[in-house]
C-alpha cells in the first residue's frame, strides 16, 4: 500500500505557495490528500440556549451546513488545481482546525503532513493560537511546515 502525505490548506495563495515548497521538499511518491477544515455548526442556532430559542429553521441549519461544505470541498479543489495535483484525493473536515488535521492524519495513517505557517510572531501565537505549532506537537506522524516565498 502506498504511503499517504496529507496536505493542509486555508485555499489562500499563501497555503498553495508553502505547499508547493514542502511538496518540493518531502518529493512524495505515494498517495496525496488535500485537506481543509470547516467551522462545527452550532446546534444551539436551532434548539436555543435554555435561555432563549433558536434563531434558525433546521432547515436553514442543514442548508447552512451543506453550504459550508460545499465551500469546504472548493477550497480542497482549488488546492489540487493550483498544485497541479491531478489525482490527489480530498478532504472537507469540521471542527477546529489543528485537533481535526492531526485526528484526519492518524485515520488516514499518514505518513507525513505538509502544512504552511504564515510566521507568525510569539506575542501573536500567544494570542490568536497557531495551526502549524499544533499539528506539530501532536500529529501522529512527521510534519513539514514551510513558508511561503514572499518575495
Amino acid at each position: 500500500m502506498p504511503e499517504t502525505f496529507l496536505l493542509c490548506s486555508d485555499g489562500s495563495d499563501l497555503a498553495h505557495q508553502a505547499l508547493a515548497a514542502g511538496l518540493a521538499v518531502v518529493r512524495p511518491g505515494g498517495r496525496l490528500v488535500v485537506a481543509t477544515v470547516i467551522d462545527p455548526v452550532d446546534t444551539a442556532l436551532v434548539t436555543g440556549t435554555g435561555m432563549a430559542g433558536g434563531v434558525m429553521t433546521p432547515e436553514a441549519f442543514d442548508q447552512l451546513g451543506e453550504t459550508q461544505l460545499a465551500e469546504g470541498r472548493q477550497t480542497a479543489d482549488a488546492t489540487v488545481a493550483a498544485l497541479g495535483l491531478e489525482g490527489a484525493d480530498t478532504r472537507v473536515v469540521r471542527g477546529s482546525p489543528g485537533p481535526a488535521l492531526c485526528d484526519l492524519a492518524a485515520e488516514l495513517g499518514a505518513a507525513a503532513m505538509i502544512i504552511g505557517s504564515r510566521g507568525r510572531g510569539g506575542l501573536a501565537r500567544a494570542l490568536l493560537g497557531s495551526v502549524s505549532d499544533h499539528v506539530v506537537r501532536h500529529a501522529p506522524c512527521p510534519v513539514v511546515i514551510t513558508t511561503p516565498d514572499e518575495d
